[in-house]
C-alpha cells in the first residue's frame, strides 16, 4: 500500500487511521488500540501524521516526532466543514485527510513536554480559582437568606464570615454554621493550592529568559507571562503581532462587502483564558498611566498613546485597545528577542513623523 499521509481520529481507547497516497485519494482506513496504534508506528516508513489538536495529541505528536514521522496538528474549527457525511470516527479521519489539503489552514506546533507542564499549573489554578469563587458566593448567598448582607469582594467574606461564625451569638442556625465553617476551610485550603502554583510558576519564569522579558511589560505580571510561554511559546507559529492578537480574539469583528467596512466588537476568539489575562492587564496598566498623569510624572509613548485613546473613546475601548498592543509587544518581545521599551517608534512610524 503506498502511504504517504496517516489521519488520525483520537480517542481514549479507540484510534482511526486514514491513509492517504501523494495525490491526496484515500487508499484505506484501519481501527487500532491504543497498545497496537503505538506499535503500528514504530514499523511504518517515515510519513505525514495529521491530527486534530485535542486531548493527548502534543503528547503523541512527540511520540511519533520521535519516531521520525512528520506531525501536523490542524486545530478542529476549521477541519469539522470537511466532515461530509454523519459523524463518525471514520468520517472524522476522512475529513482530516481532506483538510491537510487545504493550505490556508495553520497548523499548531506541537507543545514540548516542559510546555505543557507549564500550561497544565495554568489549567489546575484556573481550576481552583474557579472553585473558590462558588464557594464564596455560595457562602454569601446563604449568609443573605438569613438577613446577614455582605459587601462585593472576597476581602469581605474571608474577613468577616470566620468572626460570624467563633461569635456563639450570631443568630444562625447550629447545622449551617457547621457547615459554613468547612466551606470557610475549603477556601483556604484552595487558596493555599493557588499559592503553590504560584510559587513554581514563579520558579519557571526565573529560568526563560522570554518569561523574563515579558515581565518588563506594563500590564504583563506573571500569569500573563508564563501563560503565553506555555500556550505560544517562541511565536514561530505567528506571521507577525496582529496574526497573535486575533488568535487572542482581540481584533474587531468584521463583516465587510465591497466598499463598505464594518467593523465590530472584538471577536472573542481563540482561548478565552488568555485572552481574559490580557484585559485584566490592561485594566491595571491603564490607571496607572493615569495617576502618573495626575502626578504630573513623564509618560512613556505607550501610555500616552493609551490615555489618549481612552480620553477620546472611553476607558473600556482603551482597554481592550491596550490589551491588543500588549499581545503585539509581547510578539515583538519573544519573537525578536529584545528588552521592552516604552518609547520605541517603530520604523514606519518614525517615516512618518520625519519633515517633507
Amino acid at each position: 500500500m503506498d502511504i504517504t499521509t496517516v489521519a488520525v481520529d483520537l480517542a481514549k481507547s479507540v484510534f482511526e487511521l486514514a491513509f492517504g497516497d501523494g495525490q491526496g485519494r484515500v487508499t484505506g482506513h484501519k481501527r487500532l488500540s491504543k497498545d497496537a496504534f503505538a506499535a503500528f508506528f514504530v514499523n511504518l516508513p517515515p510519513c505525514r501524521v495529521v491530527m486534530e489538536a485535542c486531548g493527548t495529541a502534543h503528547f503523541w505528536a512527540r511520540t511519533l516526532q520521535a519516531l521520525g514521522h512528520e506531525v501536523r496538528l490542524l486545530p478542529l474549527q476549521p477541519v469539522r466543514p470537511y466532515v461530509r457525511r454523519n459523524k463518525t470516527d471514520r468520517a472524522d479521519a476522512g475529513a482530516l485527510l481532506e483538510a491537510d489539503r487545504c493550505g490556508g489552514i495553520l497548523p499548531v506546533p506541537p507543545k514540548d513536554a516542559p510546555r505543557q507542564a507549564l500550561q497544565g499549573l495554568h489549567r489546575l489554578r484556573q481550576g481552583w480559582m474557579a472553585t473558590r469563587t462558588a464557594r464564596i458566593n455560595a457562602v454569601r448567598g446563604l449568609l443573605r437568606e438569613f438577613g446577614h448582607d455582605l459587601p462585593q469582594g472576597p476581602a469581605a467574606v474571608l474577613e468577616r464570615v470566620p468572626a460570624w461564625l467563633a461569635d456563639d451569638t450570631f443568630d444562625l442556625p447550629p447545622a449551617l454554621r457547621q457547615a459554613l465553617g468547612q466551606a470557610m476551610d475549603e477556601i483556604k485550603d484552595l487558596e493555599a493550592r493557588a499559592a503553590e502554583v504560584e510559587k513554581l510558576l514563579r520558579q519557571e519564569a526565573r529560568q526563560r529568559q522570554d518569561v523574563v522579558r515579558l515581565l518588563a511589560v506594563p500590564g504583563i505580571g506573571l500569569l500573563i507571562a508564563t501563560a503565553l510561554a506555555a500556550a505560544v511559546g517562541n511565536m514561530e507559529a505567528f506571521r507577525d503581532g496582529r496574526h497573535l492578537a486575533a488568535w487572542l480574539g482581540l481584533t474587531p469583528k468584521e463583516r465587510s462587502s465591497g466598499n463598505r467596512r464594518r467593523l465590530g466588537a472584538i471577536s472573542q476568539r481563540g482561548d478565552p483564558y488568555l485572552r481574559t489575562l490580557l484585559i485584566h492587564g490592561a485594566r491595571s496598566a491603564l490607571p496607572a498611566a493615569q495617576a502618573r498623569r495626575a502626578a504630573g510624572k513623564r509618560l512613556t509613548r505607550l501610555q500616552a498613546w493609551a490615555l489618549g485613546l481612552a480620553d477620546r473613546l472611553g476607558h473600556n475601548r482603551a482597554v481592550c485597545a491596550l490589551a491588543n498592543k500588549m499581545a503585539r509587544i509581547a510578539f515583538a518581545v519573544v519573537r525578536l528577542g529584545r528588552d521592552f521599551d516604552g518609547d520605541f517608534v517603530p520604523a514606519k512610524a518614525r517615516t512618518a513623523e520625519q519633515p517633507a
